[in-house]
């Protein structure tokens, strides 16, 4: 896929950008379970997303401001705080970021949220993950 605006070129998780730099899409994990955070990083890195990890909130929010992920995953009961109250202000803080919620509870979409927010059922699957990280340019 070419974008001739951007002068940018993707194949799965990688961006070829014209003056044959090569870009890796970045993934944030924001969660408290370490299993569930290697296996996803494990997976994705395979992949070859280029892939970041927080375990709190606080964490989570500092890494999105300094990595400027692509996709988020982000889950909602963490340590010192909810991830969900922070996703529609995170959709438009960072609107091209896919935020991802990650939830053993299926609440509705958080107030205000668009249409980069999606929500991921706990247990989580890597079929499910492969849907929610394809790179959109």
């Amino acid at each position: 896929m070419e974008n001739s605006q951007t002068n940018i070129t993707a194949t799965k998780s990688i961006v070829y950008l014209k003056n044959n730099e090569i870009k890796r899409f970045k993934v944030l994990i924001v969660d408290d379970e370490e299993d569930l955070c290697m296996l996803l990083k494990n997976y994705l890195t395979r992949k070859n997303f280029e892939v970041f990890i927080a375990h709190t909130l606080k964490e989570g929010l500092l890494a999105l401001n300094e990595i400027r992920p692509d996709i988020l995953f982000l889950d909602n009961n963490l340590p010192d705080g909810t991830g969900w109250d922070k996703a529609s202000d995170l959709s438009v803080l960072y609107p091209h970021l896919r935020i991802n919620l990650i939830s053993a509870f299926h609440p509705s979409l958080p107030d205000g949220s668009n249409r980069n927010i999606n929500i991921i059922d706990k247990p989580v699957s890597l079929k499910q993950i492969d849907k929610f990280v394809s790179p959109v340019i």
